[in-house]
């Protein structure tokens, strides 16, 4: 018996650097006999978004591997791993307007077009129990070798 299983990718986050002020949990005494929070400056990164064309690879990775150590718990061996490739595209054509009727129009053209991982397929089949232990034994033989 095989099962399929579909692991989609997930695009990476986006973001800027942006500056924050940090409490140090020190007081000043400010220009008027109060007490002002001393702060520092620091550099942190901020999600803004998510990226239309890059996708998480790191993420992808982690999530292939807990679908397999998934199917490996259930009694599956993973038989292939298969992406699948999405693409877009996009294109304009036109005609560059004529200042002298008896002039040849002159058109212009451009197009791009890219592909991206969508996800992956996981193929697996269920490993019988015979073969799950003559595996075992074809193995302890090869060591003993």
């Amino acid at each position: 018996m095989n099962k399929v299983v579909y692991v989609k990718a997930k695009f990476k986050p986006v973001g800027k650097e942006v500056t924050i002020k940090v409490p140090t949990g020190e007081t000043k005494k400010g220009l008027f006999g109060g007490k002002k929070e001393v702060t520092v400056n620091k550099q942190e990164w901020q999600q803004t978004g998510w990226s239309d064309r890059e996708i998480d690879g790191a993420r992808l990775s982690e999530d292939i591997n807990q679908a397999v150590t998934k199917l490996n718990q259930e009694g599956y061996e993973v038989v292939t791993i298969q992406p699948i490739t999405s693409g877009a595209y996009n294109y304009t054509w036109g005609e560059y307007s004529r200042g002298n009727m008896n002039a040849p129009s002159t058109c212009y053209s451009y197009g791009y077009g890219y592909s991206f991982t969508e996800g992956v397929t996981i193929i697996a089949k269920k490993i019988q129990p015979y073969t799950a232990v003559r595996l075992l034994k074809d193995k302890a033989q090869t060591e003993q070798v």
